[in-house]
C-alpha cells in the first residue's frame, strides 16, 4: 500500500522536489567533467551546514562510488546529481577521479591461469 500522495512535491522524482534541490539551476549554465563512470570520494567528514542530499553524499562516498551508482542510491536522476556532484566538488567536500583504465586492470588471461593452478593445489 504506497502513502505517496499524488502531486506530493517532497516525492522521488517529483520536478518540484528536483527544483528545490538544485536551486532551479538551469543545466547549461553549468560545465562539467562528470559522466556516469566518474569516482566520487570524500574528502572530509558532513558538514552539519551541508543540505540533507548533499550530506548524504559526503557520507555515502567514503569509498569511491560512480555518478551512476549515487544516482541509483538517490533515486535522484543524472542531470540533477550532477549539479549537486559540481557544488560538492567546487566546495572541496568531494573529490570526482577518472575511473580506472582498462590498461590498468590485471589481464584476464593471467588471471585464470593463476584460478587454474590454484584449483590444481
Amino acid at each position: 500500500m504506497s502513502t505517496e500522495v499524488p502531486g506530493d512535491p517532497t516525492a522521488p522524482g517529483s520536478p518540484d522536489r528536483l527544483y528545490i534541490l538544485t536551486g532551479g539551476e538551469a543545466r547549461a549554465e553549468r560545465k562539467t567533467e562528470l559522466d556516469l563512470v566518474t569516482l566520487i570520494v570524500s574528502r572530509s567528514e558532513a558538514d552539519p551546514g551541508l543540505q540533507p542530499e548533499h550530506a548524504a553524499i559526503v557520507r555515502m562516498c567514503a569509498y569511491p562510488l560512480s555518478v551512476a551508482e549515487i544516482s541509483a542510491y538517490l533515486e535522484l536522476p543524472v542531470s540533477t546529481l550532477t549539479l549537486l556532484l559540481t557544488e560538492l566538488v567546487a566546495g572541496r567536500h568531494v573529490e570526482a577521479r577518472p575511473p580506472v583504465p582498462a590498461a590498468a586492470l590485471p589481464d584476464v588471461q593471467l588471471l585464470e591461469a593463476v584460478m587454474n593452478g590454484l584449483q590444481k593445489l
